[in-house]
């Protein structure tokens, strides 16, 4: 980022905090100036550097086997990483699964270099002490799909049934609250606190959602996955905690997917 941006980020974060970004801007919405604070710092997202990360992972032996990641089968023959997030989740026929970017590192891990999935599962997401290495990957593995159309398939018989059981997990109510994720993300114009929802009915709004996970979140100052983003979603819902890479994620995440179908893929994103 450069000195004029921070200078402008630091007047801005100021006059908001006060409010007299109100008196300055007259009738600008709070959408606008979240976009105008991610515009400013656009163009030095910290994401970047768990992305490179992400990239000496992959190409650096590891695990009891010493090997690289770079055999790893992403659904587009192995060791393809371009394009490949943006057909995730899929169907697997090694392991007869549907599989989302998190779940299908996770069987590389264990399979290639013989890393144990518990293990990773254990501690999946970053902390601000240790860094998650499948996020790391996940991350990066997501950056080499950056501009490319989202193209996720429901041909085979399991990515159409992961579909619909997802869209029933969005829909379905539950928890202290009866709450859905559809509570949040089946309605137009509402948000929490300064944060627009999406609309999952709606295309271009599922489109702009979507696209742009993996995320940097400045207020954590923690690069985070999709899957965390879903783990944190229940948590809003007073729902039990997900098993990481579990059937109802990674079928959650297909409904989603493909809602945002021929959308080019932005990631990784930058939220507050």
């Amino acid at each position: 980022m450069n000195t004029s941006n921070v200078k402008k980020l630091i007047l801005l974060l100021a006059l908001a905090t006060s409010g007299a970004v109100v008196a300055a801007e007259g009738d600008v919405s709070d959408s606008d100036r979240i976009a105008q604070y991610r515009e400013m710092i656009s163009d030095g997202n910290p994401a970047d550097f768990d992305e490179m990360r992400g990239e000496e992972l992959w190409k650096t032996a590891g695990g009891p086997k010493l090997a690289t990641l770079e055999k790893c089968d992403l659904g587009k023959g192995a060791g393809v990483v371009k394009g490949a997030y943006a057909e995730l989740p899929r169907y697997f026929k090694d392991t007869n699964k549907v599989q989302d970017l998190e779940s299908r590192l996770l069987t590389c891990m264990s399979t290639l270099q013989g890393s144990s999935a518990e293990a990773i599962a254990a501690q999946p997401f970053s902390t601000e002490k240790k860094p998650s290495d499948i996020s790391s990957l996940a991350t990066y593995v997501a950056g080499q799909s950056k501009g490319i159309k989202m193209a996720v398939s429901v041909k085979h018989p399991r990515e159409k049934e992961a579909f619909e059981i997802g869209k029933r997990i969005f829909n379905y109510r539950a928890g202290p609250y009866d709450f859905a994720c559809s509570t949040c993300h089946a309605t137009s114009n509402v948000r929490i606190r300064m944060q627009d929802l999406p609309n999952f009915n709606i295309r271009k709004d599922a489109q702009a959602a979507y696209t742009s996970w993996p995320a940097y979140r400045v207020s954590q100052g923690l690069t985070r996955s999709f899957q965390w983003r879903l783990n944190d979603c229940f948590r809003q819902q007073r729902f039990p905690e997900p098993k990481f890479a579990s059937e109802a994620t990674i079928d959650l995440t297909m409904f989603l997917a493909v809602s945002a179908n021929g959308a080019a893929f932005a990631g990784p994103g930058l939220k507050r």
